[in-house]
């Protein structure tokens, strides 16, 4: 019999990479930022509370090394040609659909990015959201509501081709 068991941190590796895939932008860096996440937890796993949400934990984890990573660091300006590596074939509307979304969610801000990701991507409640960024509940309400509609405003755009009316 085990007095101390051990989370099982594991079973959160894909949401984890999902999320800082999503909050970077860049495959490699996010591999680094879920390494650095679990090494965090590893050496911290005393201040994990038996019955608390491992999974927000971790996520609270990840989002506070993020964020110590971007003050450390200046934010690269990526290229849209460069944001995605999509190869489109077959399914070409929903790989265009898929990098405008991304390219979207990029140019939010890192606040707002945050929580679409934790709310919209994670399925994160607003209470669980607000305990892993460590805001109240009714922030993330606002920076949720103003990124929804800076992403629709982002993605309504001009219509590529303008059509003639014919009468």
């Amino acid at each position: 019999m085990r007095l101390n068991p051990k989370p099982d941190l594991i079973e959160h590796l894909p949401r984890l990479r999902r999320y800082a895939r999503a909050l970077t932008g860049d495959v490699v860096r996010a591999d680094d930022l879920v390494q650095d996440t679990f090494e965090r937890a590893l050496a911290r796993l005393d201040l994990w509370q038996p019955g608390s949400d491992l999974r927000a934990w971790l996520f609270t984890l990840m989002h506070n090394l993020f964020v110590n990573q971007l003050r450390t660091r200046r934010p690269q300006d990526t290229a849209l040609d460069e944001a995605l590596d999509i190869p489109v074939s077959g399914g070409q509307m929903e790989a265009l659909t898929a990098r405008d979304m991304h390219a979207a969610l990029v140019r939010l801000p890192d606040e707002q990015r945050e929580v679409i990701l934790l709310v919209g991507l994670e399925q994160f409640s607003y209470a669980e959201a607000a305990q892993v960024l460590g805001v109240p509940i009714g922030t993330i309400m606002s920076r949720l509501a103003r990124a929804r509609e800076r992403m629709r405003h982002m993605l309504a755009g001009a219509p590529a081709v303008q059509l003639k009316v014919v009468k």
